[in-house]
């Protein structure tokens, strides 16, 4: 016997067995539950004879059975809430922004303006599966919420949300390390930093206390200490709500923290397919014209490898670039001692609001920001097409390279 995943959600299959007028009791639809009825969302607007109707779309019902219902046979006022709510935004957009007071003697809506307002309501549907379906990839306790409230932009089609580095065929992201420290309380004399020839990354706040540029070797999976280890902080996953949302000026989607950090706390970890430097030029001849930055050089100790973010991402995918950022890169080595391949985290260089965006320099490279024009010296993105910056820092560099 084999299978295949299932592409559709849920209510499209529900849609399926009840247009065709089957019944299947692993998707819920049942004898019972065939004629089943729950709002999914408003589609229009009419008065007739002094009564206000809505058009229902009806959840796990195909559109053609879409019907008209009067507004007191609908029990869903966060429905309502949000049907009235795209429409004063729909009509105050029409009028330049501009405040529109809405008239109670309306007969019935534009098309323009339920269509917009069907638009909106799928976009919202998809944007919350989206929330949902990071939520259930994260392997870290934080919520990852999910907001627009600029334009019809819904999710990414081609992005798939990892945890850890998906290594390209013949790339080996861990090297077979068996051994660790026999610390019963670290740090002790022969914890894994100094084993490295290093100092402890941490203080006891569990905050960064190092010089950027500086590695940090956290304890492995082979460590006698446990998962309380202050030694133990990129490897848990970020610890702070985070929302990726819309921006407003034409910089696509961004992250903003939803919790107050505190200066040099792990936020994030970069992470996405670990390619060859030499894939990593011809994916960017390829990204270049299409104005992405994607790609993170590994360049701490050689410039062999590279990782690409594009399609294979965590919440850092659509961190923002800044010529002012609040977060730095680090390299961090665990489960995997190769200096090649370091993992790569982001550390708040100053407190951060909550409420405030995410953002780290494109150009940086450990402690080092590169100013070159040389397109080689340039990390994350070895680019050769120049990007305007959006960023909107005072002392912004007026390109992204």
């Amino acid at each position: 016997a084999w299978y295949v995943p299932c592409l559709a959600s849920l209510e499209t299959l529900q849609e399926l067995c009840r247009k065709e007028n089957l019944r299947c009791k692993s998707i819920g639809i049942t004898n019972r539950k065939l004629k089943s009825y729950e709002v999914e969302y408003l589609c229009d607007y009419k008065v007739e004879e002094g009564t206000e109707y809505y058009l229902v779309k009806w959840k796990g019902w195909p559109e053609s059975s879409n019907t008209w219902e009067p507004e007191k046979n609908l029990k869903c006022p966060l429905i309502l809430q949000n049907f009235l709510s795209d429409k004063n935004e729909y009509l105050s957009r029409v009028r330049e922004g501009k405040a529109l007071k809405v008239r109670n003697h309306v007969k019935a809506l534009q098309p323009a303006v339920a269509d917009y307002i069907v638009k909106k309501a799928k976009q919202r549907i998809a944007l919350q599966r989206w929330k949902e379906e990071l939520n259930r990839k994260k392997n870290h306790k934080a919520m990852i919420l999910v907001e627009n409230t600029v334009d019809l932009e819904g999710p990414p089609l081609d992005f798939y949300y990892i945890n850890e580095y998906k290594p390209a065929p013949g790339i080996n992201v861990i090297n077979g390390i068996t051994t660790g420290c026999e610390c019963a309380d670290c740090p002790a004399e022969k914890c894994c930093p100094k084993e490295a020839g290093f100092i402890l990354a941490y203080n006891k706040q569990k905050k960064l206390k190092i010089q950027p540029g500086l590695p940090i070797y956290e304890c492995n999976s082979f460590c006698r200490c446990g998962p309380d280890c202050p030694n133990r902080i990129v490897q848990k996953g970020t610890p702070y709500t985070l929302c990726i949302f819309r921006t407003n000026n034409g910089r696509g989607w961004g992250v903003k923290t939803l919790q107050k950090i505190k200066t040099n706390s792990f936020v994030m970890e970069y992470v996405g397919e670990v390619i060859t430097s030499e894939e990593a030029e011809r994916r960017g001849q390829l990204y270049d014209n299409q104005g992405n930055t994607y790609l993170f050089d590994l360049d701490y100790d050689s410039d062999e490898f590279t990782v690409d973010a594009a399609r294979y991402g965590n919440v850092s995918h659509f961190v923002n670039h800044s010529c002012d950022p609040n977060l730095q890169v680090f390299n961090v080595f665990i489960d995997n001692l190769d200096l090649r391949l370091p993992r790569i985290a982001l550390f708040s260089t100053r407190t951060i609001k909550a409420g405030e965006e995410l953002t780290f320099d494109y150009q940086m490279k450990g402690s080092i920001d590169l100013t070159s024009d040389s397109p080689d010296s340039l990390s994350p993105s070895r680019k050769r097409i120049r990007t305007v910056c959006k960023c909107g820092a005072v002392c912004c560099r007026g390109y992204l390279n």
